[in-house]
């Protein structure tokens, strides 16, 4: 309890507090934006409890993390070494995950490009998906962010209860967030393409870190900000067109 009121009244340890925060919200980004895609597949009524199951496994996977940080420090200790580089779990997990994104990423554009997949996809077919491989699609990728998401904040601060309140408050901004994201996405189908296509770089990245070359991230989300900037702007131009043909000019 004194190291707590002890933290409270050190400005060291709420700056740590506020920048943890936001590096724990834009990296729940990635995750939400593979649940809302995975989850817009499954029928309209099982939607929303898809969402919310899969961002309470996010939290009770990154708080179980937290209770093994010793455990989770020696996950960047390497195991082997190859092509002259040490692959630790950490790696290992990472690269994993970044073929996981990179193939459903791949298959997802591919529905939405070819013809055939997309009849099918509107028949509830092929591209469809149930709810408890959307679930068990979902978990695998949480673990995969979580593992990331915790070795971060490990890296930011040593204060155990700070990295809980930044968890707690990332995965509230991503509660509250699922549903109108999934709805936006949903609505319009061009952010399908750029919300894919952030995936598939974003498995990229994460092969390439498992593999020891650093990718800043700042790069990355920098890229992603610009193409929604652009897409937001084909959006309202494609508005403005049809306004146009409406009135009749």
């Amino acid at each position: 309890m004194d190291s707590i009121l002890a933290l409270m009244q050190d400005p060291a340890a709420w700056v740590a507090l506020v920048t943890l925060v936001v590096m724990e919200v834009v990296l729940g980004i990635d995750n939400l934006i593979f649940i809302s895609i995975l989850t817009n597949k499954l029928p309209p009524e099982h939607r929303e409890r898809a969402r919310r199951i899969g961002i309470g496994l996010a939290l009770i996977m990154r708080l179980a993390l937290l209770g093994t940080i010793a455990w989770i420090v020696q996950l960047t200790t390497p195991v082997f070494e190859a092509f002259g580089h040490g692959f630790s779990w950490k790696d290992m997990i990472l690269i994993a995950g970044g073929l996981f994104l990179v193939w459903k990423a791949t298959k997802e554009i591919h529905h939405n490009v070819d013809p055939i997949d997309h009849k099918e996809d509107m028949m509830g077919g092929a591209a469809s998906t149930t709810f408890t491989a959307a679930i068990g699609q979902i978990l695998l990728l949480d673990l995969v962010f979580s593992i990331d998401s915790i070795i971060t904040a490990v890296g930011m601060t040593p204060h155990l209860p700070i990295m809980v309140v930044a968890v707690l408050v990332a995965v509230t901004v991503m509660l509250l967030a699922a549903t109108p994201l999934a709805n936006f996405i949903e609505k319009n189908p061009t952010i399908v393409m750029l919300a894919l296509a952030f995936l598939l770089m974003i498995g990229t990245t994460l092969i390439a870190e498992g593999m020891g070359f650093h990718v800043p991230k700042g790069y990355v989300y920098a890229a992603m900000a610009f193409s929604a900037l652009v897409e937001v702007l084909n959006m309202f131009s494609r508005r403005a067109r049809q306004r146009s043909r409406a009135s009749g000019h």
